[in-house]
């Protein structure tokens, strides 16, 4: 894998739950500096894993500590310096943890399913969101 050439790599996760009346709800992250709602995510860091980034980036950005469920829709897009990204996702659930930002987050926060489609500002992410019922056959 080489870092100063190509795309972006980057990784992240839905982080998912089911409240107690059935329903689905997932965690989205603000960020203050483009003023943005999104699923977490974030670059790999040097000689690790996209999943071990998925994981890591959810942590660092959600304060959840989660596990990998299946893997769902990659997406790809120039990012703001006009640098070709790449973001693999995984469905996640938690194991430990309350949501809060951290990092370049201001806030995580967990929004009912069909609440989330309409707060997140990319449509990339809405793509993604998207498959999460069909990768788990909710």
């Amino acid at each position: 894998m080489s870092f100063g050439l190509g795309p972006v790599l980057a990784a992240g996760g839905v982080v998912w739950r089911r409240r107690d009346d059935g329903d689905v709800e997932v965690v989205l992250v603000h960020r203050p500096r483009y003023d943005d709602w999104s699923l977490p995510k974030g670059k790999l860091d040097p000689g690790e894993t996209d999943e071990q980034a998925a994981v890591r980036e959810v942590e660092e950005e959600t304060c959840l500590v989660t596990s990998l469920g299946p893997e769902l829709p990659t997406t790809t897009y120039l990012d703001r310096s006009g640098k070709h990204k790449r973001v693999r996702y995984w469905a996640m659930t938690v194991l430990s943890g309350t949501p809060c930002g951290a990092n370049e987050v201001d806030r995580a926060e967990w929004v009912a399913f069909d609440e989330a489609t309409r707060r997140i500002s990319y449509e990339r992410d809405v793509m993604v969101l998207r498959a999460l019922p069909g990768a788990l056959d909710l």
